[in-house]
């Protein structure tokens, strides 16, 4: 059973950065289409920003301009710094690893961000 894991969460002031970590093991990593969701209470998850195997990015309105996702082929494991954070960034956010045509993906279990003074 892959199981991404999710690491790097914390309480951060505003203004603060945080960097998350997701390790997918188990998988052929380079081929996957890895993604950073976040789910707020009360709200539905959303798509944060996403990287393909050939490193092409995409990122949520919100977030261009303060997050940038990257990836680390040889270490199965996905990143998302995320900088000049505010309140409204307060989520739980996971990892998601997609087999791009295919109906396989794996979820991680989230790591809880809360943005808070």
């Amino acid at each position: 059973q892959v199981q991404p894991v999710e690491s790097g969460g914390g309480l951060v002031q505003p203004g603060g950065s945080l960097r998350l970590s997701c390790e997918a093991p188990g998988i052929t990593f380079s081929i996957y289409v890895m993604t950073w969701y976040r789910q707020a209470p009360g709200k539905q998850r959303e798509l944060v920003a996403s990287i393909t195997h050939g490193g092409s990015t995409n990122y949520a309105d919100s977030v261009k301009g303060r997050f940038t996702i990257s990836r680390d082929n040889t270490k199965n494991t996905v990143y998302l710094q995320m900088n000049s954070l505010n309140p409204e960034d307060t989520a739980v956010y996971y990892c998601d690893a997609r087999l791009l045509g295919s109906a396989i993906n794996y979820w991680g279990q989230g790591t809880q961000v809360t943005v808070s003074s």
